[in-house]
């Protein structure tokens, strides 16, 4: 298994699921906190997809075969698993193979578990979630809310919105964005069709609406649907569809926002937000994910879920103001972020959890 840490771990190895060939969400999370959490204690990868160099990964196998003795303290470790998949190697391993671990599942969704989801959750030692709202939804209480944290130097504020804006070539005097897949999901249809109306309302309007994200074969229609509803708008010239982006360049694009809309039907967690709060943008966000927890009024607006009339109001009133006072808000969600969410705050919960799990009797 992985080496020893260089200085003494507080723990001993902790495993991490990492199932999905597809890039996600959940990915992006697990490989955030991962970067700090293996600077601190011994950690392996059951997978290798998407993994940073020099990760320390581990089969299936090797764990069948090497987690049927626990460290050498006695102590056991921890399996941590984001996906259900995940959570079932889990389970083999120890109910099957007898391996001496315990198992920590994060659970996101809000909707109503499977009865599968139920029963993983059932042999889960340690039980997290990432907000109060997908806490309502689990079958037993969660032992711990942990939010996600965000990589604060990776999504660094400009020095200047206006000249990070003006660097991505982009028309317009400055950006309103939305990231993520283009789906009815993640409520892209929303801010398109509320900023038609507050264009069409205020011809003054000078800024360039920015929707970042890929579209899968299944949703293409809703991208065709989109695009007609602009055009047919006359306002072909005041949206910009750039697709999936490297990921290199999503910092920039968040940096250069003004403005960042989240306004997802349904949602996990919602990592864009934090993205966007951490590189300096206000955030207009509706009631799904964690997003109700973290949204305050001095850097963003909160709406209620699939409702564009109320997205469209609140729109309205935040172009009312000065841009001072958006780049205010902006500032303000980075002091949010460094104060509350920061990368470093969520692994060391993490840490401090599994060692609580570890300190249990079996």
């Amino acid at each position: 298994m992985s080496p020893q840490a260089q200085s003494n771990p507080p723990i001993g190895e902790i495993i991490l699921g990492n199932s999905n060939p597809r890039f996600s969400g959940v990915t992006s999370t697990m490989l955030q906190v991962l970067q700090h959490q293996q600077a601190i204690v011994s950690l392996s990868v059951l997978g290798k997809h998407h993994l940073p160099e020099g990760t320390h990964t581990v089969s299936f196998i090797e764990c069948a075969r090497g987690l049927k003795r626990p460290l050498s303290d006695g102590r056991w470790r921890v399996f941590h698993a984001r996906r259900n998949n995940e959570m079932l190697q889990a389970v083999i391993l120890k109910y099957i193979f007898r391996a001496k671990i315990k198992i920590v599942f994060t659970a996101t969704a809000q909707r109503h578990p499977t009865w599968i989801t139920r029963w993983l959750i059932s042999k889960a030692d340690g039980l997290i979630t990432t907000s109060n709202a997908a806490a309502a939804y689990l079958p037993r209480n969660p032992d711990i809310i942990i939010p996600h944290g965000i990589d604060s130097e990776r999504y660094a504020p400009p020095a200047s919105k206006t000249e990070a804006w003006h660097a991505l070539g982009l028309p317009g005097e400055f950006g309103i964005g939305i990231f993520g897949r283009v789906r009815p999901q993640k409520g892209v249809d929303l801010l398109v069709d509320a900023m038609i109306r507050v264009i069409q309302g205020h011809p003054e309007f000078k800024g360039t609406v920015v929707i970042v994200g890929e579209t899968t074969h299944k949703y293409e229609s809703y991208l065709n649907s989109l695009k007609k509803r602009i055009h047919n708008a006359g306002l072909s010239e005041r949206f910009v569809f750039l697709g999936r982006q490297p990921f290199e360049r999503i910092p920039d694009l968040f940096r250069g926002m003004s403005l960042v809309a989240a306004l997802s039907r349904n949602e996990g967690f919602g990592l864009t937000v934090l993205e966007a709060m951490s590189s300096g943008s206000a955030v207009l966000t509706s009631r799904a994910g964690a997003w109700a927890d973290i949204i305050k009024p001095n850097f963003g607006r909160l709406v209620a879920c699939d409702n564009l009339q109320q997205t469209t109001t609140v729109i309205e009133e935040l172009m009312k103001l000065p841009i001072h006072a958006i780049q205010t808000m902006g500032a303000n969600a980075r002091a949010e972020i460094e104060a509350h969410y920061a990368i470093d705050q969520e692994a060391k919960r993490l840490i401090d959890f599994y060692c609580s799990l570890q300190n249990q009797i079996k």
